[in-house]
């Protein structure tokens, strides 16, 4: 007899494994990976759920750029004056090959555009105002975004996720953009926006239209446990609303915040490459050699013995082959004389321990 307990890893390994057209695309926002090890813990966790991409708010780092992540690749733009908000794109490595462009239009605003088999593939991140942030405020997001999303030609796949802070109710005269199965029976004032926009822009709110049980609906909660709220969505266009086969949220997934990981399970494929695992060596001379007296003393003497074999070339000979040469004889000098300079391994501090941490409050989080 088992007598092991049923976790809730269970059912989702036994699921149908996904089809290969099928991707899954996430939103979540972490609150901040400012502290050390936030972004390996997401990676870990978004690992779980096998997300090709998600898009994460409130990253809350300085300047913009990439930085590895496990099996993900993290791409980021530049947080606001106060260290606040941010947005950034996990995009894993088995899709990486496919990223055509990425744009960080704000700090709130963000897209990347993936190389579909058929056509592009739009996917746009975004993080809107509270509730309790002044009309200016949000209709200067939505001025914003606007523009950004009607220079997209009207041919690709579009997809607009985020926390949008939206409570979109069901009320009937919104059911054609949201259907019937909301959390919520009431929209509020950034609900009422998103379902305007959305209608404007031929979009579909299609986190709102999958009958699920209302725990995996969730996508924040209070401190105290007791409020719950469906304000993270994903917005699709309506021509071909129907590849998305399922949205929900996942409680399980943890990295010390209160929001829920939601996750999208679209029928796209990707144009992607087949040598996405092959690491790019790049090969860089030892410059700290010519610090040193012998080394540069080497270097010279090298150098001057290839160079003195150019002193008998013809005047009138190729310019483009004269350079190869010069440029040849550089390299082949630098090689002989001071080598390729070797980086250092740093091992990772990210260690065993620091996952059974994690495992642990997420035991103690289910409790």
């Amino acid at each position: 007899m088992n007598t092991k307990p049923r976790t809730w890893m269970d059912s989702f390994y036994k699921r149908p494994k996904l089809n290969k057209m099928d991707m899954r695309i996430g939103t979540w926002n972490v609150r901040s990976l400012y502290r050390a090890g936030s972004l390996r813990a997401v990676a870990e966790e978004i690992l779980k759920y096998k997300l090709n991409l998600a898009g994460v708010q409130e990253v809350r780092w300085d300047g913009g750029g990439m930085a590895p992540a496990g099996d993900y690749t993290f791409f980021y733009g530049k947080a606001n004056e106060n260290h606040e908000l941010g947005i950034g794109f996990s995009v894993h490595k088995r899709i990486v090959s496919a990223v055509k462009s990425l744009e960080f239009v704000s700090d709130r605003i963000s897209y990347i555009k993936l190389k579909g088999r058929w056509c592009d593939i739009i996917v746009m991140n975004v993080h809107a105002p509270t509730e309790d942030k002044t009309d200016d405020t949000k209709d200067r997001f939505y001025e914003e975004l606007e523009p950004v999303f009607d220079k997209f030609p009207k041919y690709p796949t579009k997809i607009l996720l985020g926390d949008l802070n939206a409570k979109a109710g069901r009320e009937d005269i919104f059911k054609p953009t949201i259907c019937n199965e909301s959390l919520l029976e009431i929209s509020n004032d950034t609900g009422v926006r998103v379902v305007n926009f959305a209608t404007s822009k031929n979009l579909t709110v299609k986190s709102t239209m999958f009958p699920h049980r209302n725990i995996h609906k969730f996508t924040c909660t209070s401190p105290d446990g007791n409020i719950h709220n469906q304000i993270e969505h994903v917005l699709r266009d309506r021509r071909r609303h129907s590849s998305v086969l399922d949205v929900r949220s996942f409680r399980a997934a943890d990295c010390d915040t209160d929001h829920y990981l939601v996750v999208a399970k679209v029928r796209e494929r990707l144009a992607v490459s087949k040598q996405t695992t092959r690491r790019v060596h790049m090969e860089s001379f030892n410059l700290k050699k010519l610090n040193e007296v012998e080394g540069k003393e080497q270097y010279c003497v090298e150098i001057s013995n290839r160079f003195a074999a150019l002193e008998i070339l013809e005047t009138e000979v190729d310019i483009n082959k004269a350079w190869e040469t010069i440029r040849e004889n550089i390299k082949m000098s630098a090689k002989e004389s001071l080598g390729y300079y070797e980086p250092k391994m740093h091992k990772p501090w990210f260690d065993e321990g620091c996952s059974k941490l994690l495992d642990q409050r997420k035991e103690d989080k289910l409790q």
